[in-house]
């Protein structure tokens, strides 16, 4: 049922264009720590190219991502068909955060939409594909994107977000510290 690819190939590409969430897994090394799973919505996500993959990573409650990343780099991004015929197809690879103002922002940033409270992008080094049945996820429609984070975001304001970002991003639930916290404790954001 399941194969493996070596690449993003362009039928898993049409695939991914189609799907309107995804989710990012991530983990520390400790076995102590707490493994993350996260789902993105909005039109967040980039094929760079057959073995890289970025999204625009939206302001949340945490930054665990960030913190695994900056600690190991592993990372799974994986689609679903909630709609359509089944199938599920996962990225495996090694995953880095670029902030703004760094130069490879500068170069992937223009790819995006900024949306309100971006605070990141996560670029994903995939060195596996994987694709499986599906069989067993059930049919979900789609209304629409929620647009609740956007409006916070922007009642928040600039400074509302830094001092946010302060408060829930530095570091992760495990006291892992994160590439954004690294920044704004340098006073460099």
């Amino acid at each position: 049922m399941g194969k493996s690819f070596e690449a993003i190939l362009p039928e898993h590409e049409a695939f991914i264009a189609k799907q309107h969430i995804f989710f990012v897994g991530s983990a520390p090394l400790s076995g102590d720590g707490h493994v993350n799973l996260s789902p993105k919505g909005h039109d967040v996500l980039r094929i760079i190219n057959a073995n890289e993959v970025a999204y625009l990573d939206l302001t949340g409650s945490g930054n665990e991502t960030s913190a695994h990343l900056e600690e190991n780099g592993r990372i799974t991004v994986m689609f679903t068909a909630f709609e359509g015929p089944p199938m599920i197809l996962r990225l495996y690879g090694q995953g880095r955060v670029i902030l703004p103002d760094t130069q490879e922002w500068e170069a992937l940033a223009p790819m995006f939409t900024m949306l309100p409270g971006a605070r990141q992008i996560i670029a994903v080094k995939v060195h596996e594909v994987k694709t499986s049945c599906g069989f067993s996820v059930p049919f979900y429609n789609y209304e629409g994107e929620r647009n609740t984070l956007q409006k916070w975001a922007v009642n928040k304001g600039e400074e509302g977000l830094l001092a946010y970002w302060q408060e829930k991003n530095m570091i992760s639930m495990d006291g892992m510290p994160t590439p954004l916290g690294e920044k704004l404790s340098t006073g460099n954001l």
